[in-house]
């Protein structure tokens, strides 16, 4: 079975096809896996995948809550769709970083797709952990899911070493981290460590209904106790100032690392875009545009994956 969309030639590809979200089936963890496992075999013909499935299995299970000792993931914006998008996406990176001349061994690689895998366990609760959800580790997840890889490293199959090089990488998804003061273990880990920065915000702001799940988000912060936001409304404002802190993080901080994903949607695709930018891009340009009229609430325009009304369900107008 195929779970990937056969590369086509230009004229054949409609605009439609040229969208992000259109390339394959980003609900489906078959389909993802299949499209990373494609993108290994493209770097390295005979790279050992079988690595990477045994962590992708371990992360299925551990948010669905098939994993000894855990609880399925409660957290509804740092879900698994966005796990596995952000796994896509370092593949993506590294992709193109290799095409760049970039050149990481196996062991780097499967290190950096680890991560991404993991990168965000820490939301998910021991199976002791009953109360509220994952989301009240907002603050402290990113070393909970380094803790996580430390504790599961052999499962794993990672050395000491290696394990280290996981735990750096993960810590560069920290917004609140100076990635400057990062001792990390070598050059190549520290360009992954910056990619897998990079990877983490690109999953979340080019997903098509990114939107509408930060009234999720809203939420999440409002259990973690996180300041700063009056309410879902707030937030969506609010974000728009983000948007530039973010274009300057991924510039400076994490040293334009995603500018790699160019060359893997030439070479992959046939496409002479960045396709994680132009969504990016569209969905910025319609957040400002369903905020100019002060009068209307800006969440009656978000309609994807009908998500405001079971926001509006579980959790009532919070305006």
């Amino acid at each position: 079975m195929t779970f990937y969309k056969e590369k086509k030639s230009s004229e054949d590809r409609s605009m439609d096809e040229k969208q992000l979200s259109a390339l394959l089936e980003m609900n489906s963890s078959e389909a993802v896996l299949n499209e990373v496992k494609t993108i290994l075999h493209l770097i390295y013909p005979d790279f050992d995948d079988s690595p990477i499935i045994s962590a992708f299995n371990l992360t299925i299970k551990l948010f669905k809550g098939n994993y000894l000792g855990y609880r399925a993931c409660n957290s509804e914006y740092h879900d698994i769709h966005h796990t596995i998008d952000t796994f896509l996406a370092m593949a993506r990176l590294i992709h193109g970083a290799v095409i760049e001349d970039t050149a990481f061994t196996e062991r780097q690689i499967v290190q950096s797709l680890i991560s991404a895998l993991l990168h965000d366990a820490g939301y998910i609760q021991e199976e002791h952990d009953k109360e509220g959800t994952g989301s009240k580790y907002t603050a402290e997840h990113v070393q909970r899911s380094m803790d996580f890889v430390s504790k599961h490293s052999e499962e794993l199959g990672l050395l000491d070493k290696e394990v280290e090089a996981c735990r750096d990488m993960i810590l560069c998804t920290d917004l609140a981290v100076d990635i400057s003061s990062i001792d990390f273990l070598s050059p190549k880990i520290e360009i992954l460590s910056k990619m897998l920065g990079t990877a983490d915000l690109l999953a979340q702001m080019a997903d098509r209904t990114y939107l509408e799940k930060l009234l999720f988000l809203y939420h999440e912060f409002k259990e973690a106790k996180v300041g700063g936001y009056e309410g879902e409304v707030d937030l969506l404002r609010k974000t728009v100032g983000f948007y530039d802190f973010i274009s300057q993080r991924l510039r400076k901080t994490l040293d334009a690392t995603d500018q790699f994903m160019a060359s893997h949607f030439a070479s992959r695709w046939d496409i002479q875009t960045n396709l994680y930018h132009e969504a990016i891009e569209k969905q910025r340009n319609y957040l400002n545009q369903i905020l100019e009229n002060p009068d209307s609430d800006p969440r009656d325009s978000l309609k994807r994956g009908e998500i405001v009304p079971k926001v509006r369900e579980k959790y009532g107008d919070n305006g």
